[in-house]
């Protein structure tokens, strides 16, 4: 888990989720929730996978706040394209 900024200073936290079922190959992968004013907000980028979660959370410790911030670009954009078909 992974507390960072966007470039708005709005909080967000980023973490990891498990797809249930039989392929345990990317069953892991990245999620971002809102936090303080963006509370109740979450968006998930699911071609960002991991085969564990030990895996995950080593990537996300690593990650800087620009990667976070362009990952969560990533998961806004497309949040609102599927929202608007």
């Amino acid at each position: 888990m992974r507390r960072f900024r966007d470039r708005d200073g709005r909080a967000w936290v980023a973490t990891v989720a498990c797809e249930d079922g039989g392929d345990y190959k990317g069953r892991f992968h990245f999620v971002v929730d809102g936090e303080g004013d963006n509370e109740g907000r979450r968006v998930s980028l699911t071609d960002v996978r991991w085969n564990s979660s030990r895996t995950a959370e080593r990537t996300l410790a690593t990650m800087s706040e620009v990667e976070l911030r362009r990952r969560l670009r990533s998961a806004l954009g497309r949040a609102t394209r599927a929202a608007a078909v």
